[in-house]
């Protein structure tokens, strides 16, 4: 982003400004470019940074290292604005869940896990998802919009608020963050990948690229330009071992199927510098669907030859979903055939589903611009009319 693009919808100076510019959003380079927009020295940059992600300052006026003047001028050209809560929730296990109001209109959810030292992040990315997959109540809600960067990180923002002032960088409950929250972050790359640098620079988060997880679905020429980008792990939300089945769990595929997408899995591998370059590949359990035998000797041989783990993610049920859980046997018996062949496999725990933040049923609040939600419902009233065929006839 350039000086020009950070000033464009405020004149920074005498002249009258019509809209702040938000600093939460911006990178470090984002930052000088807009320090030096204002006619200050880019070490300003750094001062504020620290201020807005160390500390979550949200008024100019706590920046006590900076002076007056500047601060006074800050508060006429810019903000320090997240997104508001509306709701928080709180687990019997421990997960909290928060629903952030978005700009707008609509609401997105973000899922923070707790595990020993361990604490996980989950973020979404859209207002709705664009992708759709047949098992997710994302999907589900239809699409709205992409968020900002702001928007974004600032879901990281207002959950550090919660957990109250950083110590130090290696102090604090968010060690790891997933962009596995509602929609596919790949189609919206650049507010995604402007968020993420924020949560790796020592300015912002201090989170290290192998705690930063990206999760698609398999948008294939975003995956090449990530590997390019960004050194972050990946994840890829994969559920099934063919394409025929594939296509009708994950449209997506139809437009990169899995021979373009295990080759783009192979590269990103290859491409990135950290020693831990194992993809995760997601798959979610659904009872007689994607969880037979058969299943499992096709995704060996579909996996062999990457650097992978496979995570294993019993199917968290939503209203009319469609599918269910499958049976305890059948994921164990997965889970032992993939491992016995080689495949490093995990059986991911649920949490949070007291709360309805299990993976899979963050729903937000959606104003569609799909009808993907309206034919959704449209076919469940359908599907309710209809006379079931097992029923007794009437007398």
């Amino acid at each position: 982003m350039t000086a020009h693009e950070v000033d464009r919808d405020s004149q920074v100076g005498d002249a009258v400004q019509t809209e702040k510019v938000n600093l939460l959003g911006l990178t470090r380079p984002q930052m000088e470019e807009f320090f030096l927009a204002m006619g200050e020295k880019k070490f300003r940059a750094q001062q504020v940074l620290k201020w807005i992600h160390h500390h979550q300052a949200d008024d100019f006026e706590q920046m006590t290292d900076v002076g007056k003047a500047l601060r006074e001028k800050l508060a006429r050209v810019a903000e320090i604005r997240g997104p508001k809560v509306l709701h928080e929730g709180i687990s019997r296990d421990g997960t909290r869940k928060w629903v952030f109001e978005a700009d707008n209109g609509g609401a997105v959810e973000t899922v923070f896990i707790p595990d020993g030292r361990r604490g996980t992040l989950c973020v979404s990315s859209q207002v709705g998802c664009a992708v759709d997959c047949s098992f997710c109540s994302t999907g589900k809600q239809g699409f709205q919009r992409d968020m900002t960067s702001a928007e974004i990180i600032g879901q990281v923002w207002q959950a550090s608020r919660a957990f109250g002032p950083r110590k130090n960088l290696g102090e604090h409950p968010i060690t790891n963050v997933v962009m596995m929250g509602m929609g596919e972050p790949m189609l919206n790359y650049e507010p995604v990948l402007s968020a993420m640098r924020i949560m790796r620079d020592d300015l912002g988060y201090g989170i290290s690229k192998r705690r930063i997880t990206l999760s698609t679905s398999g948008v294939v020429p975003k995956i090449d330009q990530l590997s390019r980008d960004l050194d972050v792990s990946l994840a890829v939300s994969l559920h099934a071992p063919n394409d025929e089945l594939r296509n009708q769990l994950v449209p997506l595929n139809r437009k990169y199927p899995l021979a373009d997408l295990m080759a783009a899995c192979k590269r990103y591998s290859d491409a990135i510098t950290h020693r831990h370059n194992t993809i995760t590949m997601e798959y979610v359990m659904l009872r007689d669907v994607n969880d037979k035998p058969e299943h499992a000797r096709q995704l060996v041989k579909l996996l062999k030859g990457i650097p992978v783990k496979v995570n294993l993610i019993p199917f968290n049920p939503f209203p009319h979903a469609g599918y269910e859980r499958s049976r305890k046997a059948d994921i164990l018996a997965f889970h032992k055939f993939l491992n016995d062949n080689g495949v490093l496999t995990t059986v991911r725990t649920t949490r949070g589903d007291d709360i309805d933040a299990a993976c899979g049923q963050l729903v937000g609040e959606v104003k569609d611009r799909t009808r993907r939600s309206e034919r959704w419902q449209a076919s469940i009233f359908h599907r309710a009319e209809q006379p079931d065929s097992n029923a007794a006839p009437a007398q």
